[in-house]
């Protein structure tokens, strides 16, 4: 060991202090690194909830990074307050050079403390839609949706998006504080159509492929108003009536929950066309174009 000291200073120029201090400093990223891969093999691995599972990994592998910080720190710096009064002298420099990583630092501490979202949420920041699948210290991941896919149904693409958008983009979280979303699904009948009676129909399918789901909502509203104000009177599904060019347009308005809105747009309108389909005075409207002549509207030439 001597023999490999002496060619370190004569070789590279090192000092026996210097020496020990880098030896130290390897030992415990070592160290740390061994402890990590122990909890990821042997506990981690026990655990059956995948999202957990996440949530663990990631906090363990935020605090043995603080914890080798400030560990390697005093090896270098000899002490907290010595440390302390060198980065004093340094942060100026580094605010300046780094400030987006800084800014997006500031925002995952910001994400970790007030969690506006967590892993397996579905957000929307910005004009990005996702669900979050990876929350790290400088930026987060999204799996997209939407896009050129309709119905809030996945992409397939992978977005990074720094951690500094929290503080200046607006957020939208699908599932936060309420688990459902109301769903729009407009229904256009020609003027001749029976418009009450498919009013009717519409009012049952609504209600049949909804109810359910109303009395669950009742319940998380009471208990998301004594967080926010959320305050709906009405949770059941609706129909709404009013007039297009082509026709009337009744309008369902149900809740629904955000990952299986297509589904249930799609069962609604399974059952909107087998029912209108057995009526003869109801019709879907659409743009049409007549095209006439003097002679065909009985005009004399």
């Amino acid at each position: 060991m001597d023999a490999v000291n002496e060619w370190l200073r004569t070789t590279l120029g090192l000092s026996p202090e210097l020496q020990s201090k880098i030896i130290t400093s390897i030992i415990i990223a070592v160290a740390l690194w061994l402890i990590n891969a122990v909890l990821n093999a042997i506990f981690l691995r026990r655990v059956k909830d995948l999202k957990l599972r996440y949530n663990l990994r990631k906090t363990f592998g935020y605090i043995l990074f603080f914890v080798g910080a400030l560990a390697i720190v005093r090896v270098w710096f000899g002490g907290f307050q010595q440390a302390s009064t060198y980065l004093g002298l340094v942060s100026a420099g580094i605010a300046i050079a780094l400030r987006d990583p800084i800014v997006n630092l500031a925002g995952w501490v910001f994400i970790a403390l007030r969690r506006p979202f967590a892993a397996g949420d579905r957000i929307q920041i910005g004009q990005h839609s996702g669900d979050v699948i990876d929350l790290r210290v400088f930026q987060f991941t999204i799996l997209e949706i939407g896009n050129w896919v309709g119905a809030d149904q996945s992409t397939g693409r992978i977005i990074h998006i720094p951690n500094g958008k929290i503080f200046s983009e607006p957020l939208a979280n699908y599932g936060k504080g309420f688990d459902y979303i109301w769903n729009e699904i407009p229904v256009l009948i020609t003027f001749e159509s029976s418009w009450k009676k498919a009013k009717e129909i519409l009012q049952r399918i609504a209600t049949k492929h909804s109810e359910s789901l109303s009395e669950a909502a009742a319940q998380k509203v009471m208990t998301s108003a004594q967080k926010f104000m959320i305050f709906y009177s009405v949770l059941t599904p609706t129909v709404y009536t009013s007039v297009q060019e082509s026709g009337v347009l009744l309008t369902i308005r149900h809740l629904c929950e955000p990952r299986r809105r297509r589904t249930r747009s799609e069962a609604i309108w399974e059952d909107i066309l087998e029912q209108f389909n057995a009526e003869n005075d109801i019709d879907f409207a659409y743009p049409t174009r007549r095209f006439f002549t003097t002679r065909g509207e009985g005009d004399r030439v």
